[in-house]
């Protein structure tokens, strides 16, 4: 409290080029109230510091190898982080620990983001006048903060001495067993902060830091997340590819600040308007929000604030002495007739009122009380009728707002889907939105503000309280409640499309490991009114056996009945594909009803209904006429839609994942992390299935982690080139597949032995033949050529999931169990395992073999899976029908089955076969009546399960049906 006075003596000081960092040193002088507060004094004034500077400089590799012997304590004391550095501790007994502070150093409090509260209450009115991190610490411990330079050298080369850790997990440890990270969970980033990138992750994320840590390391080191989900589950506490992408889209949002910051800072330096202060306030943001709130005033083509204009006409220092020194200042002197904004004693206090209402509102402390002062009190978010579009608007967009009309919610309880609604109604001018925060926020705000953060020093005369109550007004009605309400709007809206995003990722997952329907020849029915119903029956390999157009709604139905089922009958096809497009209704009930006469007889012919989104466009796409080109594009959407039944992932993948329609307010998203999530999740999901390298399509192959188009397509020319892959070894040779390109996707591709074992034979024998004949070595060239693709030998263990770098570590287990590589999937081999895990232990055994737990599990999954092992068999197939049911018999209580179309946050609908989806509300689906037994990839329901349900309530005038879940199939 009394220090304040003798920092406001020593404003004149000029600022040293230690209160910027480096890179900002030249900054030019300004003549704005931030370049003038200074802290520095305090350090300037103590009387030892010369003397240990001096000393310092004599002894300088004394004192190194001192502070090297020296606990980590004493540099903790000097150089203030915002973080606690835990390193991440060498494996014991299989588990990763954290390091925790020593017991010998519980004098000094371990940094962190808990201690920034504390500042306010040493300094009350610091953060307008520049503080930086050094003259914080100073304050604490005085007698240690000289040294401050050379020592923070030393704890750099404590910290970077070590040989890199990645380079240690990747060759030294191939199998990924965690190993010390030099400088613990401390990051270093292109762009520094105020705030430690790690922390920050952890806190908005909720996962620990020393797995942020490691995620920040791997997605450095360009490691896909399927890689890291199935590889690297030791350094990320096993963790899901969901929990993996949303801390990756946190990280490159805290990125893109810091580097926007930077920029800012740079532009403000070259203009000449950078100040200590207003540096400390640019580093200190973590959101686009706030960095927009600290650096608005300074944009170029601005007018300038008010309080700016203020500045310009000389009242800053009446507004700092009416803080610091009332009892001298007097603001008639500053009256000048002939001037505006100072020709009277009315408009001198506007000014000074502008001034100290523009401190307040970019005090970090200031803005800190009353964030948390919110998040204790009601704040709902109110949502009305606007007029204009009440008189002028489309009444069946205004219907569709209906429940918005009149709608208020505290922000802490809103639904996702309800502000997106919200918004949407905003941007159609249906809705008027606004936040309302109660007044007695702002009541008891005013009370702190004006008696305990910005108490005055000395006595205040009745018109300068006045002035100093005014000015805590003005600040909170015109600059901080407008804050608060865009970032609790911009945080609500945030969340809501980070959760429709990762909503539509998940029923993306779920529909693309749909299980395939194998071994069936397919009838793929794309229907149609006026252009008429077209037709596709594929082979159970895939192949277009034939296509064709009928007119089954046109009067014509019973002529086409005879050439569907004479086509039937010819092909020995059974099951019938229906796309739920137009006509879809008619058509089922046209199939239904011929199956139901056993018209198709011999033949016990079923049939589904699947989604067609997407179908027409990708029927037109240069993929399409690439693949299809001899076949017009109306029939290469029946072929498509038979084809999701037969490998919904194989065909779903040729398709724009947006537009299959599985999602919430898809258009109201940021599209571009829509995008860069449903890449991920397709990616995420080709590759957990992997793919058999040797007859995949180019389009399949290019989602495998580490792949993209260029790679894929140099993998299939080598293919068409050399033949079979025999190897993963072999992906080595193929151009622009480097060590890094093969470790993300080795463990996704696949090889089919029997088929590698067929082709070597023949090849071998068809060598001998050569070899017999070329007794001049008239074929030596030619032999010289094939021998390279005859030497390699496959490997059984290509055919599983274990990644190239564990193989060293499962020809261990192989020998440990007595097991044999070309009993790979049989039961033999799985009754070695388990007679060996039984009897050490997991664990135990992984400690045998000198690797972690998961990835003795991964070996384990890999040896004992059947051959030809599938993930997608967990998961549901489609729902196959003989008979339809109709809206119009529908009744309350009636128990029916159904297949999940889409999940939201409110609910799921679910296709019931009536024409229209049921919606089964959120508040009916407990955890109860979800299956346990099967492997979910994400809670609730998805896309593609059967469910039994119960209808609760028929609305026909709406066409809604309400149901209740009963069980899940």
């Amino acid at each position: 409290m009394s220090s304040l006075p003798r920092r406001v003596k020593s404003i004149a000081k000029a600022p040293t080029s230690e209160e910027l960092p480096s890179f900002l040193n030249s900054t030019s002088e300004s003549e704005e109230e931030e370049e003038e507060w200074k802290p520095k004094s305090k350090i300037a004034r103590r009387p030892h510091l010369p003397k240990k500077t001096e000393a310092k400089t004599k002894k300088a590799g004394a004192l190194r190898s001192a502070v090297a012997r020296k606990t980590i304590r004493k540099v903790v004391a000097i150089k203030e982080e915002m973080d606690v550095s835990l390193p991440i501790a060498p494996l014991e007994e299989n588990k990763i620990q954290l390091l925790k502070p020593k017991e010998e150093d519980a004098g000094t409090k371990p940094k962190s983001l808990n201690r920034k509260p504390e500042v306010p209450k040493k300094r009350e009115i610091n953060s307008f006048q520049g503080n930086n991190q050094n003259s914080l610490v100073s304050d604490e411990k005085p007698s240690t903060s000289v040294p401050v330079v050379k020592q923070e050298k030393c704890e750099e080369e404590f910290a970077f001495d070590e040989p890199p850790s990645k380079k240690i997990k990747l060759n030294a440890c191939p199998e990924g067993k965690p190993v010390k990270n030099p400088g613990g969970n401390k990051i270093k980033e292109e762009f520094e902060m105020n705030w430690d990138i790690v922390q920050a992750l952890s806190e908005i994320t909720n996962v620990e830091p020393w797995v942020c840590a490691n995620l920040i390391r791997l997605f450095q080191e360009e490691n896909t997340i399927p890689f890291i989900a199935r590889y690297r589950k030791e350094l990320i506490n096993n963790l899901e590819a969901d929990a993996l992408r949303e801390v990756q889209q946190t990280l490159e949002e805290l990125r893109t600040v810091a580097k926007k910051t930077h920029t800012m800072i740079q532009k403000l330096k070259k203009e000449g308007k950078l100040s200590s202060c207003l540096l400390k306030g640019l580093l200190n943001c973590r959101t686009l929000e706030e960095l927009d709130h600290v650096s608005a005033p300074y944009k170029t083509g601005s007018k300038g604030t008010k309080a700016q204009r203020a500045k310009q006409l000389g009242l800053e220092p009446a507004a700092l002495s009416l803080l610091q020194n009332p009892a001298e200042l007097n603001l008639f002197s500053y009256i000048r007739p002939n001037t505006k904004g100072l020709a009277n004693i009315q408009e001198v206090e506007t000014g000074v009122q502008h001034i100290l209402a523009d401190i307040f509102a970019k005090d970090k402390d200031t803005l800190d009380f009353i964030r948390k002062l919110c998040q204790q009190r009601y704040i709902s978010i109110q949502s009305t009728l606007a007029k204009v579009s009440s008189k002028n608007g489309n009444e069946k967009d205004i219907d569709k707002f209906q429940l918005y009309h009149e709608f208020s919610c505290n922000i802490k309880n809103i639904q996702h889907h309800q502000i997106l609604a919200i918004n949407r109604g905003e941007n159609l001018k249906i809705l008027t939105v606004k936040v309302n925060i109660p007044d007695g926020v702002k009541n008891e705000f005013c009370w702190w503000c004006v008696n305990e953060r910005w108490r005055p020093k000395q006595f205040l005369k009745p018109e300068f309280m006045r002035i100093l109550r005014s000015s805590v007004e003005d600040a909170y009605k015109r600059l901080i409640y407008p804050l608060l309400c865009r970032e609790f709007r911009s945080k609500l809206t945030s969340d809501a499309e980070k959760e429709s995003v990762m909503m539509f990722g998940r029923n993306l997952r779920q529909l693309l490991l749909t299980s395939p329907v194998r071994g069936r020849t397919l009838m793929g029915v794309d229907p149609g009114y006026k252009h008429g119903c077209k037709l596709a029956i594929i082979s159970p390999t895939s192949q277009i056996l034939h296509t064709d157009v009928v007119y089954l709604h046109s009067g014509q139905g019973f002529r086409e009945a005879e050439k569907i089922k004479r086509l039937l009958l010819q092909y020995n096809c059974s099951t019938v594909v229906i796309g739920n497009g137009t006509a879809c209704r008619e058509t089922e009930a046209y199939f239904a009803d011929l199956i139901m006469k056993k018209y198709f007889a011999p033949l016990d012919v079923v049939y589904c209904i699947v989604s067609e989104a997407g179908a027409s466009i990708y029927s037109v796409s240069p993929e399409a006429s690439k693949e299809m080109p001899d076949l017009d594009p109306n029939l290469r959407s029946a072929v498509s839609i038979a084809r999701r039944v037969q490998d919904p992932l194989a065909e779903l993948v040729k398709i724009e994942p947006k537009h299959i329609g599985v999602g919430m307010y898809q258009h109201d998203v940021s599209q571009t992390l829509l995008k860069a999530t449903l890449d991920s999740v397709v990616e995420e999901c080709v590759s957990f299935v992997g793919v058999d390298i040797n007859i995949c399509s180019e389009i399949l192959l290019r989602h495998i982690a580490g792949l993209n188009t260029n790679r894929a397509k140099n993998i299939i020319e080598w293919r068409e080139k050399n033949g079979p892959f025999i190897n993963r070894e072999q992906l080595k040779e193929v151009k622009g597949l480097g060590p890094k390109t093969f470790q993300q996707c080795a463990g996704f591709i696949r090889f089919n032995q029997e088929y590698i074992k067929t082709f070597c034979s023949n090849k071998k024998n068809e060598l001998g033949s050569r070899a017999l004949l070329s007794k001049a070595g008239a074929l030596c060239k030619k032999k010289s050529k094939l021998t390279p693709c005859a030497l390699q030998q496959p490997n059984p263990l290509d055919q599983t999931c274990i990644h190239p770098e564990s193989y060293n570590i499962a020809m261990r287990f192989l020998s440990l169990i007595g097991g044999n590589a070309n009993d790979i999937g049989k039961s033999d081999m799985q009754q070695k395992v388990n007679a060996v895990i039984q009897k050490e232990g997991l664990e135990g055994t992984a400690k045998r073999l000198n690797t972690t737990v998961h990835t003795l599990q991964l070996i384990i999954d890999g040896l004992t899976q059947p051959e030809g092992y599938d993930i997608r068999t967990d998961f549901d197939k489609p729902d196959f029908k003989r008979s339809i049911v109709c809206f119009e018999d529908l009744s309350v209580g009636a128990v029916l089955t159904g297949k999940v179309e889409n999940a939201t946050p409110f609910g799921v609908f679910v296709d019931i076969g009536v024409g229209k989806s049921g919606l089964i509300p959120v508040r009916n689906i407990t955890e109860a009546k979800l299956s346990k037994v099967k492997k979910r990839r994400s809670l609730g329901l998805g896309p593609g399960e059967r469910v039994e349900v119960k209808v609760l309530n028929v609305d026909i005038p709406r066409l809604r049906i309400t149901l209740d879940l009963i069980r899940v199939l």
